[in-house]
């Protein structure tokens, strides 16, 4: 089963998308990129990430950079979510290497429709 990791500080996010996902993916939900990457230094490797971009201690634009400027961590996958929607912004976190960002309200059924065409 393909593990998917997202990182919210809302944990009504986390709710909504493990109910949509957990079926499917072995899903786990962290509420910062601080302890994303604290997990995921302890040998975690999801199949994808999915983070959103407003948050306190990191944003999400710094865990995406860190993300893909390191050898380890640098291939998987990453969904932005955000609730502001500036192009501005939506191109530059693509040009970093976002795999894909949804707008927050989203769909779930849109969101495992993404997924699905990133990683299987």
């Amino acid at each position: 089963m393909k593990k998917i990791l997202l990182v919210d500080d809302k944990a009504s996010i986390g709710k909504v998308v493990a109910i949509y996902l957990s079926k499917d993916y072995e899903f786990t939900y962290l509420e910062n990129p601080l302890k994303a990457i604290e997990w995921l230094q302890k040998g975690n490797f999801p199949d994808l990430i999915i983070s959103d971009i407003r948050m306190p201690e990191m944003t999400g634009a710094e865990f995406l950079h860190y993300m893909k400027t390191n050898e380890l961590f640098k291939s998987i996958p990453i969904i932005m979510l955000s609730s502001e929607e500036s192009t501005t912004e939506r191109i530059r976190l693509l040009e970093e290497g976002a795999a894909d960002y949804i707008l927050k309200p989203f769909n779930p059924l849109e969101l495992k429709v993404r997924i699905k065409k990133i990683i299987d």
